[in-house]
């Protein structure tokens, strides 16, 4: 049993994955979106990440892809019942890379299938297994680049692999690199950061992840990431956000702007589309 109230059904592996939880000394918040990420650490959990096996976090990210943890994290954990290295099938293989890349696709899409896209995904993760062994020699390997690499280069490597966005290299380099200052962003963040007007409203996700790297110190970036997905599940939901019943409802509606929310109304719409404040 565990104290810890992140949910395993998390990209970062929740309490069972590599958060550890950290206390910040409280200060003035120098931006709203540094006081909204306190708020929202307060509400939840302050940690720091990293240590999380690299190749293993890049695979649960692409089966986090286009559907929720709730979802993708029982894909996750069959994948790794069946090729984890200490699975007697492979108990020949070094590492889960290597025995993925040897995996015969439909088994592979049978296994994830859970996680939707399956054939998809499984084409898309033999690929990437296969290169990670030809490049680095194993996830053993590929580990050791991402945690001791360049964090640029890192980025740039994984952008250049077949599938892998941003919000996927980001969360590679937050909960296996334990690099600070990086902050993913997947369509809770992207709604929120928008709603609450501490990124443009009409920001693609790389705008939206600039403005909050900009704005929120690097080592409170980790746990703003997984707080806000975890916020965006209770209460900034996308079409009944819990200020719809009022501002008592939300915990951080003091420091929200609304974008595109109107509760007199009972209208919601994606932030892009709200007409410019006067």
């Amino acid at each position: 049993m565990t104290d810890d109230p992140e949910p395993t059904e998390n990209i970062s592996g929740g309490a069972s994955g590599s958060g550890v939880a950290a206390e910040f000394e409280p200060a003035e918040a120098a931006t709203r979106a540094e006081e909204i990420v306190d708020r929202l650490g307060q509400l939840y959990w302050t940690k720091t990440y990293g240590g999380r096996d690299a190749f293993e976090c890049l695979v649960r990210t692409i089966l986090s892809q286009n559907t929720s943890d709730v979802a993708s994290q029982p894909a996750h954990d069959a994948l790794m019942d069946r090729y984890a290295p200490d699975n007697e099938a492979h108990d020949d293989d070094p590492d889960l890379a290597v025995a993925l890349a040897d995996a015969e696709q439909t088994h592979l899409a049978e296994t994830i299938s859970s996680a939707g896209l399956y054939n998809q995904k499984s084409a898309r993760i033999i690929e990437i297994a296969e290169l990670v062994v030809e490049e680095y020699g194993s996830a053993a390997g590929f580990d050791t680049f991402v945690r001791e690499g360049d964090p640029e280069e890192v980025r740039d490597t994984l952008l250049e692999m077949t599938g892998v966005g941003p919000k996927t290299a980001d969360c590679v380099l937050l909960f296996a690199g334990g690099q600070p200052g990086v902050f993913p962003v997947d369509t809770h963040v992207h709604r929120i950061a928008r709603r609450l007007g501490v990124a443009p409203a009409d920001a693609d996700h790389e705008g939206v992840r600039e403005a909050l790297e900009a704005t929120v110190p690097g080592e409170k970036c980790g746990f703003g990431h997984t707080a806000m997905i975890q916020f965006g599940r209770e209460y900034c939901t996308a079409r009944k956000p819990a200020c719809l019943d009022g501002p008592d409802a939300c915990p951080i509606e003091d420091l929200c702007d609304q974008v595109g929310v109107y509760p007199v109304d009972g209208d919601v719409v994606d932030p892009s589309e709200a007409p410019e404040a006067d």
